[in-house]
């Protein structure tokens, strides 16, 4: 009896526990607004979601962007940005996406219950290339300005009036505001005397800064359409790279973009870049913290200590993030400061390169919002298939093995809630596949039944008693069982490997369903049968 105790008690906590698991849930999140401030949301968290083709989502088509550079092995880079894609996909924490690729030229990638599509894809497609270059000091553009301003006036490339202005007419403020020191402030003066009213030169500023500029948000394009001319480009100071700052500023209510004339050569790339986490730092706001590995650590800290009182411009996909000056040697530890960013882009910058730049551009080929109205439809067939295939295995066993039957399928119910528990702890994701390797596991849970029962059923028709049948029944049944059990264990593991999306739906399923059938088949059933000996000790027959 006190066996039986024991085994009751632990059903109904396991029970308690399946209950807990599938229980919805209201939680309150922190979470940063649209003003900067912090507040606290409250969402209700489901067990179980739905997959994209229950619940719709986002598809996507991704290939390389051949316009941007030139791709020698096509097949070799698309496996390359796969795996980038995959982690980058699996950190933003979508449940059961599937990235795979189709030929050797295209990704898919499908998000469902996506509630940010344009994040997403700004995550997918961030090329996310990092490395450290400092900016120049030696003044090698202020040097070939005039040969710039002269080709722009040969070529007739300039659109708009002159707009001449002294350096000192131009934005008060400037030099005061972006000064870090005397040696800055000195070089800022030599540039101001260089510069001219040329075409080009006149839409720059010294910024204060060796190596940088100050140019009006609304003169970009133009210095663009200028640095882009095959003659321009030729004229530039070789050995340096003009790349353009991520963030404007406000000036006397113009709002502005730095431009920097860099080192070409980085002192140290994101390749050795091991991790990246976001954070906000009281005084300088939102930050990404980055870490190198030890080799990246020891190159960093020798190069940056070679260059202590220069500035270091923080270069993310030709994008310059960021350019602090280097006050000492640097080991495997920095930051990257967003500047006005928020903390979800701090967040979405650290998971790209967390993961890797992708060794080619990625263009979006195709792009299909998958509606919830086809996953409705698919749910109600799933559940008239599951109810019916279930209903047809109640009928069987009812009919056919009377009492035992019932108990069968008292220890059917428990399955299912085991089963659905199991997914909902794992953090599993419910697809039609899913679905359908939930009812085959139903189907195997039932033929545990069925060995057992026809071993019981071979001991009485032998003389045993009922209790000697039910126990050698019990006992001869468990080899054949846990055979079968580990031999679809061991297949659904590796669909589960190596498959991708739905197959590996099918086979999460596949295995909670098998390990909650040898639970309730053998456990379960057979506590049903001691409970009812309990209460007919004197019994000579059973209802099988």
């Amino acid at each position: 009896m006190s066996n039986l105790k024991y085994r009751l008690a632990l059903i109904i906590g396991f029970v308690a526990l399946s209950i807990g698991a599938l229980t919805p849930r209201t939680v309150i999140e922190r979470s940063k607004r649209a003003d900067g401030s912090i507040g606290y949301d409250t969402v209700k968290r489901v067990p179980l979601k739905r997959g994209l083709d229950l619940q719709g989502g986002m598809h996507l088509t991704l290939e390389p962007d051949e316009s941007k550079t030139v791709i020698t092995d096509k097949a070799a880079a698309i496996e390359r940005a796969l795996k980038v894609v995959r982690t980058r996909i699996d950190e933003f924490g979508v449940a059961e996406p599937v990235v795979q690729r189709v030929g050797n030229d295209r990704i898919i990638v499908e998000l469902p219950g996506i509630d940010d599509p344009e994040r997403a894809i700004q995550v997918v497609q961030k090329s996310a290339f990092l490395k450290f270059q400092i900016t120049d000091k030696s003044q090698a553009l202020e040097r070939v300005i005039p040969r710039l301003d002269g080709i722009v006036k040969e070529k007739k490339l300039g659109s708009r009036a002159p707009n001449v202005r002294s350096d000192s007419a131009a934005q008060p403020g400037l030099k005061s505001l972006f000064a870090a020191n005397d040696t800055a402030k000195k070089a800022a003066g030599d540039t101001a005397a260089t510069t001219t009213d040329g075409p080009f030169s006149r839409l720059l500023q010294p910024a204060g800064i060796p190596g940088v500029f100050y140019v009006a948000n609304r003169d970009q394009p133009e210095i663009d359409s200028y640095l882009q001319n095959a003659d321009v480009k030729a004229a530039l100071p070789p050995g340096k790279e003009v790349r353009w700052g991520a963030d404007s500023i406000a000036n006397a209510g113009t709002a502005m973009r730095a431009l920097y004339v860099l080192e070409a050569r980085p002192i140290i790339t994101g390749e050795y870049l091991t991790d990246a986490k976001p954070n906000q730092v009281p005084l300088e706001g939102t930050v990404v913290e980055f870490e190198f590995n030890n080799e990246g650590g020891r190159k960093f800290k020798n190069e940056t200590g070679k260059h202590v009182k220069d500035y270091m411009a923080i270069v993310l996909d030709d994008r310059v993030m960021s350019a602090p000056i280097i006050q000492s040697a640097i080991g495997t530890r920095g930051q990257i400061t967003m500047g006005g960013g928020s903390l979800q882009a701090a967040s979405d910058l650290a998971l790209v390169l967390r993961a890797g730049a992708l060794p080619v551009p990625l263009r979006i080929a195709e792009v299909r919002n998958i509606g919830a109205s086809l996953g409705e439809d698919s749910i109600q067939d799933g559940i008239f298939a599951g109810l019916l295939a279930v209903g047809l295995i109640v009928g069987i066993l009812v009919v056919y093995y009377r009492l035992s039957g019932v108990l069968a399928v008292c220890g059917l119910l428990l399955y299912v809630l085991f089963t659905l528990a199991t997914l909902a702890v794992f953090g599993a994701v419910l697809t039609l596949p899913g679905i359908a390797g939930f009812v085959l596991s139903i189907g195997i849970a039932v033929d545990a039944n069925v060995l057992i029962f026809e071993r019981i059923r071979e001991e009485i028709v032998h003389g045993k008693t009922v209790r000697t049948s039910i126990e050698e029944g019990f006992r001869h049944a468990m080899p054949a069982i846990i055979d079968t059990s580990v031999s679809t264990a061991l297949t659904a593991a590796v669909l589960y490997q190596y498959g991708t999306g739905p197959v590996r739906g099918f086979a999460v399923t596949l295995l909670a369903g098998i390990v909650a059938s040898v639970f309730t088949g053998v456990f379960v059933v057979r506590t049903f049968y001691l409970i009812w000996l309990n209460r007919n000790k004197t019994a000579q027959t059973l209802s099988i």
